[in-house]
């Protein structure tokens, strides 16, 4: 396991909280009418985003999908104008046209996330060939889900960033369910990772991916790889959502058994667990941690709810580029 400093391991811890936090904290606000359009939690896969971006620059680039709150936030967007976006007010990251789907912030490489099942495959790709082309050195993460992956897009994706020798990862957070369809009875194959060698790239795999610790390994190990010009590669990482697929959802589809058996996987508690017996991190620490980070989406609530709408005349604007 990677020795990381006290102030490295807070801080995974402090981003999961977040993520655990903000999804929940909208969870609530959406049936109060506050959020605006379709959303969708990262509850349950705090670990797989935050053990996967930890490795990455504000240079490097990531494409999200619809489920992109945990990757966002684990970038580091602003929970002021994440929360504002989510409301559709004129301070959110997108000015409030784009809602739970639509956000980005290019500044720290977050290229957005997506509301098309597959859709960031292929902007990854083109983004990738950038950096190649530009030879910066930094590399391009697309998240998806394991529904995605049977998108002709995905297959399409890979083949042309694999003859390239693009520097992409594609990164496959399999929660097993594609809305209510069963990855079994969906894709014949028992993990997915395992569909890189058809292109002749390497595939990895994190079995637990709701221990950040382990995610973060792994991930180091993909991101070296394809950092050091090597091409493109897919890592698969187990999870789970704990809610249902959307907030239109109820998830009837899992049984009560199933959603408390990885309830009892919590991220935040493996961590938790891994931090007493393997630390000096004490659970004083981490619950002022859990706190601060209350407080931050009181503020954020506070700051979307001053915030105005948007003039009507913005859903004009950043359309065209010279």
């Amino acid at each position: 396991m990677t020795q990381l400093s006290k102030e490295q391991l807070l801080d995974l811890y402090l981003k999961m909280e977040r993520i655990r936090e903000f999804d929940t904290r909208i969870n609530k606000l959406v049936r109060r009418g506050f959020v605006q359009g379709m959303t969708h939690f990262s509850v349950g896969e705090e670990a797989a985003s935050v053990g996967a971006i930890a490795h990455l620059t504000y240079d490097d680039i990531i494409f999200s999908n619809h489920r992109g709150h945990g990757q966002s936030i684990a970038k580091d967007m602003d929970l002021k104008a994440m929360m504002a976006e989510l409301a559709g007010k004129a301070t959110g990251v997108s000015k409030g046209r784009g809602g739970s789907m639509h956000l980005a912030d290019f500044e720290k490489g977050n290229y957005g996330t997506n509301g098309i099942v597959g859709g960031g495959y292929a902007l990854a790709v083109g983004a990738a060939l950038t950096q190649q082309y530009n030879d910066t050195n930094n590399i391009v993460v697309a998240f998806s889900g394991d529904g995605a992956t049977n998108e002709g897009s995905f297959h399409e994706s890979v083949n042309m960033a694999a003859t390239w020798k693009l520097p992409v990862i594609f990164f496959i957070i399999n929660n097993r369910y594609g809305i209510s369809m069963d990855i079994n009875k969906a894709t014949n194959t028992p993990h997915l990772y395992t569909r890189a060698e058809a292109y002749g790239i390497p595939g990895y795999y994190v079995e637990d991916g709701n221990d950040v610790m382990a995610v973060y390994d792994k991930m180091k190990e993909v991101v070296d790889y394809v950092r050091g010009g090597n091409g493109p590669a897919i890592i698969e990482v187990e999870s789970y959502r704990w809610f249902g697929h959307s907030t239109a959802d109820a998830g009837k589809y899992r049984s009560k058994e199933e959603v408390d058996s990885w309830k009892a996987k919590d991220p935040l508690l493996k961590f938790r667990d891994f931090a007493a017996k393997e630390t000096d991190i004490t659970a004083e620490e981490l619950d002022t941690i859990h706190e601060q980070v209350v407080k931050e989406i009181d503020d954020a609530y506070e700051f979307a709810q001053n915030s105005p709408d948007p003039e009507l005349s913005v859903a004009f604007e950043d359309i065209w580029v010279d």
